[in-house]
């Protein structure tokens, strides 16, 4: 599609034409993926998803008996519904030294090494496998990989190590916060708004909650955890979106609140949960001699791990040195990394292109980053599976 341009270029370019925004299905591109792979001779199987939409995607070349390396990404992008667009964001452009379009950084850019390093590693015999395992529905919750990860010892075996290709501009991130996306229900009792003080507001109720995470929130700041090396180096509770009521002349019967946690790896969420949990009842209870039914109902709705890699870890400095020597860092957004870490597979995340491009109207990849990815992905081959 990209004349002139480098292999992993020309992937990228069929890669973004699909429309995988999380809302449609990934299938067409895995088919795609697929089928490229097994032009290379290299098998991979489906992890479908309960309602065969969508599928993740296991694969591997070089002898299954040894655990080699497993590069990891997801399929899915994020929407570009009310975003101004300057070029087409299915429809690579390039220009500039840059390749346009949604996904290119966010993260079928390193999708595209990857499959380009799989062409080269199908070509060579090894030591140990190159293995690819590629998801669907990170952006919406880590989804895919929650339901991919139990197949990946029977699928294509257990990695020694692994490489997750989030944006980083090629440094070797070795840490993120995990996150927990919490809801909170708040039930009152209804009656005419004439006579107010004789129901309970279930928004007063909510209202009241917010204050207490608020609450939660500056405990942390002041005595949790902390990890300087983060922008905000600890957790963070956070009050998303709040809705109730049916009518400005009737009392709210019910309130639903959307939060959030976001820890460090070394706090322990239900740690947090439990004194979320706690301030619900206390603000709760001295309702119930009035009004019985009065709860504030807290939930899990979705969840990922943090990542915390030892900087001292030996696979660690396989990455800083294959990446071209830079400093480790660590990032403020989440990835798939902590599942695979919480197999004890020391996981690293490493990709081409910035974040700060990401989610944004008019995004791309420099052609540089996807040419510093095949150089990476070249040298831990020839480290790890060679």
């Amino acid at each position: 599609m990209l004349a002139g341009m480098s292999r992993s270029a020309d992937l990228l370019a069929h890669l973004v034409a699909f429309d995988t925004t999380s809302r449609n299905s990934n299938l067409p591109l895995v088919d795609w993926v697929r089928d490229y792979l097994d032009g290379l001779g290299v098998e991979s199987r489906l992890v479908p998803d309960a309602s065969g939409a969508k599928a993740n995607l296991l694969a591997s070349t070089g002898p299954l008996e040894t655990p080699g390396i497993v590069l990891s990404g997801h399929t899915d992008v994020v929407p570009v519904d009310g975003q101004a667009w300057s070029v087409d964001p299915f429809r690579p452009t390039l220009r500039d030294g840059r390749l346009y379009g949604r996904g290119t950084t966010d993260m079928k850019g390193f999708l595209a090494c990857a499959l380009a390093a799989a062409a080269q590693a199908a070509g060579t015999p090894l030591k140990k496998p190159l293995k690819l395992a590629i998801s669907y529905d990170e952006e919406i919750g880590c989804v895919g990989i929650a339901d991919m990860i139990a197949s990946l010892e029977p699928g294509i075996g257990l990695p020694e190590c692994c490489i997750v290709g989030e944006p980083t501009s090629m440094r070797a991130a070795i840490g993120h916060k995990g996150k927990v996306f919490l809801r909170a229900t708040c039930h009152g009792t209804p009656g005419h708004t004439a006579m107010a003080p004789d129901f309970l507001n279930a928004l007063h109720l909510a209202a009241d909650f917010i204050s207490a995470l608020r609450d939660i929130q500056t405990r942390i700041e002041k005595s949790g955890p902390r990890d300087p090396a983060y922008a905000i180096p600890y957790s963070t509770v956070h009050a998303a979106r709040l809705a109730g009521g049916v009518a400005l002349n009737i009392v709210p019967e019910r309130a639903v609140l959307d939060f959030e946690v976001r820890h460090l790896a070394s706090h322990d969420p239900r740690t947090i949960i439990a004194d979320i949990e706690a301030a619900a009842e206390a603000i709760a209870a001295p309702h119930r001699a009035r009004f019985p039914d009065a709860r504030i109902e807290v939930e899990v709705v979705k969840s990922y791990p943090g990542l915390d890699t030892p900087a001292d870890h030996p696979f660690v400095a396989t990455v800083r040195d294959a990446a071209g020597g830079v400093e480790t860092t660590k990032v403020a957004y989440g990835t798939e990394a902590g599942y695979f870490a919480g197999l004890g597979i020391p996981t690293v995340v490493c990709g081409p292109g910035d974040m700060d491009q990401g989610h944004k109207p008019d995004e791309f990849v420099a052609v540089s980053q996807l040419a510093a990815c095949d150089a990476m992905l070249a040298r831990l081959i020839e480290k790890v599976c060679r």
